[in-house]
């Protein structure tokens, strides 16, 4: 069982250890491109026989979104743009891109065959326009979280280890933390049946301020239930914003992902809104050794630029920060 107290929630989270273990078959061929000859730990992590990367990245659907919505390319296709055109072994779903299939078996089987195919591991489903989960009103609250049964089901038909949901609700911060917890405590209840975790984005309102959903994970006290930390989604409103750097810490307590948003970079690679390398020790220093998806939001890079952007700069974090 998960130790709520561990940081990033490290060596006895279960869930933690089968993800990586139930993905290293998958990933192993595209990692061993890189050069690594992978074997599971018992720890979850990867052992290469020499240097090891503390995070393994994953493609964020959404980082196509203005392709996926000009129907330039297919959902169907995704798997296989992360690993043929990346050299990517895991993606993350955005369940808007596939809205209507969740319940198609022969869909779902089809994203099966394409992700099996390209030896992709599909990680996650990000599910939105699904109700609120804090609703005020307790009927609609009860609808919300039953609206997201289907997705657990679907994320277990495609052998994926997360859905992340939003804690929106209204009135006072102390309401829309007790009501977003009654509803987040109920959700995890159901997907744990099916060994599925259930994690919440800092992604508005007062999401988006760690202090308040580092609180509602506290009281959810469930340990299917985390977080997704994004960097970049730290916008409170009315022109206010949270500290980046002391969200990401407060939610890696709890994190099951990571979403390493971007949207500028230098002449050099870097981003230019963010200090990567710092919030990558963030994340390190929690312990978290699972996967980090690229999410690029930028408009001067196209998509396909800023995904190879994002990935050239975490793969070389990955190199300076390589445990021998």
């Amino acid at each position: 069982m998960l130790d709520p107290s561990a940081p990033g929630g490290a060596p006895m989270d279960s869930w933690h250890r089968r993800d990586f273990i139930r993905a290293g078959g998958r990933a192993a061929g595209s990692l061993a491109l890189a050069g690594l000859a992978l074997r599971p730990t018992a720890a979850g992590a990867f052992d290469g026989g020499g240097a090891v990367p503390l995070f393994r990245i994953s493609l964020a659907e959404w980082s196509l979104h203005r392709a996926l919505a000009a129907q330039e390319i297919d959902h169907l296709d995704f798997a296989r743009i992360a690993r043929v055109d990346y050299g990517i072994e895991a993606v993350e779903y955005v369940n808007s891109f596939f809205k209507d299939k969740a319940q198609d078996a022969a869909y779902l089987a089809e994203m099966n065959r394409r992700a099996a195919d390209q030896g992709v591991y599909q990680h996650l489903i990000m599910c939105d326009a699904e109700g609120r989960i804090g609703d005020p009103d307790d009927a609609a609250r009860k609808q919300a979280v039953e609206n997201h049964y289907k997705w657990v089901a679907a994320a277990k038909t495609l052998g994926c280890a997360t859905i992340r949901v939003n804690a929106a609700s209204e009135g006072t911060p102390e309401q829309q933390a007790a009501l977003a917890a009654d509803g987040l405590r109920r959700l995890p209840e159901y997907a744990a049946q099916a060994d599925i975790n259930v994690v919440v984005e800092n992604h508005g309102g007062w999401s988006s301020n760690g202090a308040w959903l580092s609180d509602v994970m506290r009281r959810v006290d469930h340990p299917r239930c985390g977080t997704l930390p994004d960097f970049g989604n730290f916008n409170l409103g009315d022109g206010q914003t949270y500290d980046r750097y002391q969200g990401v810490t407060e939610l890696m307590r709890f994190a099951k992902a990571v979403s390493a948003k971007t949207h500028d970079f230098d002449a050099a690679g870097n981003e230019t809104e963010k200090d990567y390398r710092r919030l990558m020790k963030i994340v390190a220093d929690a312990g978290y050794r699972s996967w980090v998806g690229i999410e690029y939001e930028g408009t001067r890079l196209s998509e396909r630029e800023g995904i190879a952007a994002t990935l050239k700069l975490l793969r070389k974090i990955q190199q300076e920060t390589a445990a021998a």
